[in-house]
């Protein structure tokens, strides 16, 4: 299907010469020799132009007026003005009102085109964007909560309150799995700024030498290696929401730098003079307990007030098993989709094995569970022998004497405690980071960057 070209020109000839023109660039034009005409083809004849290139002023108004008129109902659409004699008042006021380009006539076809294309692009680039943002609005709705139980209900009604609320800030706790992310985007796409970015940040992947960069962005010549401006993850996120996932995992030093960016709404970029203003809500969340982590002095306590405007808590998947219920189901159809597969007849047995299991990975674990079972399916019956669960009764207990001596004599470094801790670990989960994570209370991703940091040997999972 041919994009749309609307161009907008008094003098016949000159309107008649660009539409034979772009028309051979395999353009779908439609001319109009004033505003009323421009009016009846958008309006009337519903043309959906991608760009509109338009003299400035026509026999019926200013071109500059039209546009500020119409850009609501064409917000995907790039203007591009010719002008015969432009201001500098009227330049100004064409980019102000978001106008892709300004050109003087006459001007050459080749440089013409040249813009026009440019213009395309971008308004590809927007209704792309646009068509992705609705995918999430469909997606990510209330109904993306799946559950019966009566603390699915009471989180669902809690989510319905928020998404209402203009809030600031707020921190969403839970175990690791239960769906922290899941909530934050649902809190974003139902909410007051659905139709603005969505910036999504895990603190705990990414080192805490390059966080500041990303956070807050730099410019050209900060250092070594920035060879152009960037433009930080909150710069990114201005109008909308940002999202740091495992927040607990800041570096102590960056947490005055986030709460000062927080509070005033403006910051710099690292090795600028400037600062940046951005309008941004702040959605944290982590699997630790901030609160004793204040009392421990690993994190902020102005931080976690200033985060703390409102609390989510999710509960662990074994205190709402009646979730499974909805849950399985949901996800065996999602696999089947994905994996080609026609599971339907779910046993009585399967079942009795997900109910009694205490669920240590939450819904990350259950997706991952019945994936697997799903690409192992050989017919419709969903196949039990791959759930491999371990019930609380057969697992191996933890005794006090499978602890590790490590010596305080001055012979080992903190540093080599740590890799110390990390190998053991790592050997008692058969060097499986995720369960070696688990051993150490930690996340995966902070158990992957330290067991990388220390260059131990791992099994990818």
């Amino acid at each position: 299907m041919k994009d749309a070209l609307l161009i907008i020109e008094d003098e016949v000839l000159l309107g008649n010469e660009l539409a034979r023109f772009f028309k051979k660039q395999h353009w779908d034009v439609n001319v109009a020799e004033d505003l009323g005409s421009a009016r009846q083809l958008l309006v009337e004849n519903k043309v959906d132009p991608i760009v509109i290139l338009s003299d400035m002023n026509l026999p019926d108004g200013n071109a500059l007026d039209f546009l500020e008129q119409s850009k609501n109902n064409l917000p995907n659409c790039e203007w591009i003005f010719l002008t015969g004699y432009g201001t500098v008042t009227d330049s100004v006021r064409a980019l102000r009102l978001g106008a892709y380009d300004f050109i003087e006539k006459p001007c050459e076809l080749d440089r013409l085109h040249m813009l026009v294309e440019g213009a395309a692009r971008s308004a590809r680039a927007q209704r792309r964007l646009q068509q992705e943002t609705s995918q999430h609005f469909n997606r990510y709705t209330l109904d993306a909560l799946i559950g019966r139980s009566p603390p699915t209900k009471r989180l669902k009604e809690m989510l319905k309150q928020v998404v209402n609320v203009p809030f600031s800030s707020l921190v969403i706790t839970g175990e690791t799995g239960t769906g922290k992310g899941l909530i934050s985007r649902i809190l974003h796409y139902t909410g007051t700024r659905a139709n603005k970015p969505l910036v999504e940040l895990n603190c705990a992947a990414i080192p805490k030498d390059l966080m500041e960069s990303e956070l807050f962005g730099y410019e050209a010549g900060a250092f070594t290696g920035a060879k152009k401006r960037h433009r930080g993850l909150l710069e990114q996120a201005d109008t909308g929401t940002i999202f740091l996932d495992e927040i607990g995992e800041l570096d102590l030093n960056l947490q005055g730098k986030l709460l000062k960016a927080i509070e005033e709404l403006k910051f710099r970029r690292l090795g600028s003079e400037h600062t940046v203003e951005v309008d941004v809500q702040v959605i944290a969340a982590t699997n630790r307990e901030l609160q004793q982590k204040v009392k421990n002095g690993e994190f902020r306590e102005d931080l976690y007030h200033r985060l703390s405007v409102l609390n989510i808590h999710i509960p662990p998947l074994r205190e709402r098993i009646e979730d499974l219920q909805d849950l399985v189901p949901q996800f065996v159809d999602e696999c089947n989709v994905k994996s080609g597969k026609h599971v339907k007849t779910i046993p009585a047995n399967v079942w009795d094995q997900l109910e009694s299991y205490h669920w240590p990975g939450n819904v990350r674990e259950l997706h991952n569970i019945i994936e697997r079972c799903a690409l192992l399916a050989e017919n419709e019956l969903f196949p039990a022998q791959w759930l491999q669960l371990l019930n609380k009764a057969n697992e191996k207990p933890i005794l006090a004497n499978e602890g590790m001596y490590i010596p305080l004599d001055g012979s080992l470094s903190l540093n080599d405690m740590e890799k110390l801790i990390l190998q053991e670990a790592l050997n008692r989960a058969n060097h499986n980071v995720t369960g070696a994570a688990r051993l150490l209370r930690a996340t995966r991703e902070t158990m992957r960057y330290r067991v990388q940091k220390h260059h131990l040997k791992f099994e990818q999972d």
